[in-house]
């Protein structure tokens, strides 16, 4: 009984006294049960540093995201985010159904919220979307068929567009939209094409024109659109990723009366509908950060200022090189390990932080390989977003590691560094951002580490 009860003693002490955070100070201290025979105990040390870096990603997918991500914002901090998006088109029905009498009357686009209505970027003043056709043909890229798989990341599985992407269109815009973005309420946007496009399209279908009478033809015809915001846009708007352009007719039925009728085209396969993401960060300590020479910028050279955006790809690249010694110490048990990560902001206003964050692995070569995954589990572990206070207390995530740390020293995960970033589909789909707290000029991430060492 005696023996039993010291060892809840000691259960007790290893949970309230075996957190460890790592930070920059050294201090190691052993804590004692009282008794000279014993062969187990707690350790307390401060002596590991957590070195950050704001990093930007290659090669993110932005087909298939479910989401067409047009509009601008902008943030002083951090700079300015554009998207625009591009869709090929098929006509809804190939089968020529509109009336031998009908008279063409116009040709529109139509655009309607995503689901969630999602927006990012201040929504009270109007906005501009124009709309180009498309005169280069839409392609997709295979990159997984490189000979050392290691140079894939993980997030792409198959040919797909990026993000980085464009394709060549008309200067002149088929048509122009100024609008409200009244997110909440908002049914459509409807923007109102070049007439003699429309009647063009019309005349062709009516005539059975070899440049639409097949899928085939039609895209070789008509390569797509593009919608593009203007450089003064305010905000963010996450629309349907099914898009309509209807030519609208009208003729006089059986009964004599004046009818109305419409023929569709509508996106086609989802593989070829893609938001392109450009971003301007002059005057930011991000203005150098770029997808060529310059993808990593550490906190050192940002004054301690680390950046996380979704749909930009730039994340938190988190290197803890004193990890692997420890984890080769024969005489511990890891308990718990936990990685807390601070930002400023909120989860409301024109600009919020990210709902929820993930960690995915980088290898020696820079291409992230895999996820952390929540543990005993193969799904990716999410990290919600633990709202802070106003009165000094930040923003935080935090991540349980405890089955990165026990493959953190197999050949697979060595020379890997960690990377933050928002979680997936927001990653490719959304503009969400999100900076570093910082404290004495250093990003707050703080790993905290409960175990038992074997004496």
């Amino acid at each position: 009984m005696g023996q039993l009860l010291h060892f809840r003693l000691f259960c007790i002490c290893a949970l309230l006294l075996g957190t460890t955070t790592f930070y920059s100070c050294d201090k190691d201290t052993s804590i004692s049960l009282g008794r000279a025979d014993e062969n187990i105990g707690v350790i307390t040390m401060d002596s590991m540093t957590v070195f950050t870096a704001t990093h930007q990603l290659l090669n993110l997918p932005s087909t298939g995201t479910g989401r067409v991500l047009i509009g601008r914002a902008f943030q002083e901090n951090i700079g300015a985010i554009s998207s625009s998006s591009y869709t090929r088109l098929l006509f809804e029905s190939l089968n020529n159904d509109i009336p031998s009498e009908a008279i063409f009357d116009s040709v529109n686009v139509i655009l309607r919220p995503a689901q969630d209505r999602y927006y990012y970027g201040d929504t009270t003043k109007n906005q501009q979307i124009a709309v180009h056709r498309v005169t280069e043909e839409i392609k997709t890229t295979d990159i997984t068929n490189s000979i050392d798989n290691f140079n894939t990341p993980i997030y792409v599985t198959g040919p797909t567009i990026f993000n980085n992407q464009s394709f060549s269109y008309e200067s002149t815009a088929l048509g122009k939209l100024n609008f409200k973005p009244l997110v909440k309420s908002m049914d459509s946007i409807s923007v109102k094409l070049d007439y003699n496009f429309g009647k063009d399209l019309f005349d062709k279908v009516v005539s059975n024109d070899y440049n639409v009478n097949t899928n085939e033809s039609l895209i070789n015809y008509l390569k797509g659109i593009v919608l593009i915001p203007d450089n003064n846009n305010t905000v963010m708007l996450g629309l349907s990723d099914s898009i309509y352009v209807n030519l609208n007719y009208s003729y006089i039925g059986s009964d004599g009366f004046k009818k109305t009728g419409v023929k569709s085209l509508v996106t086609a396969s989802k593989a070829y509908q893609f938001n392109n993401i450009t971003y301007d960060r002059s005057g930011t300590p991000f203005a150098t950060l770029d997808n060529q020479q310059n993808r990593t910028l550490e906190s050192d050279v940002t004054n301690g200022q680390v950046l996380i955006q979704a749909g930009a790809g730039v994340v938190a690249k988190i290197d803890i090189p004193s990890l692997n010694e420890f984890m080769n110490n024969k005489d511990i048990a890891i308990n718990k390990i936990e990685l807390i990560v601070e930002t400023t902001g909120r989860n409301y206003g024109y600009y919020p932080n990210p709902n929820a964050l993930m960690l995915l692995v980088q290898n020696k070569n820079g291409v992230p390989v895999s996820y952390i995954t929540s543990p005993f589990s193969n799904t990716i572990q999410n990290a919600s977003l633990v709202m802070g206070s106003e009165t000094g207390v930040n923003t935080s995530y935090s991540f349980n590691l405890i089955d990165y740390v026990n493959k953190v020293n197999t050949p697979l995960y060595q020379g890997t560094s960690l990377l933050l970033s928002s979680s997936s589909p927001a990653l490719f789909n959304s503009s969400n951002a999100a900076l570093l707290a910082t404290e004495n000029g250093k990003p707050k991430i703080k790993l905290n580490i409960v175990y038992t060492k074997f004496k």
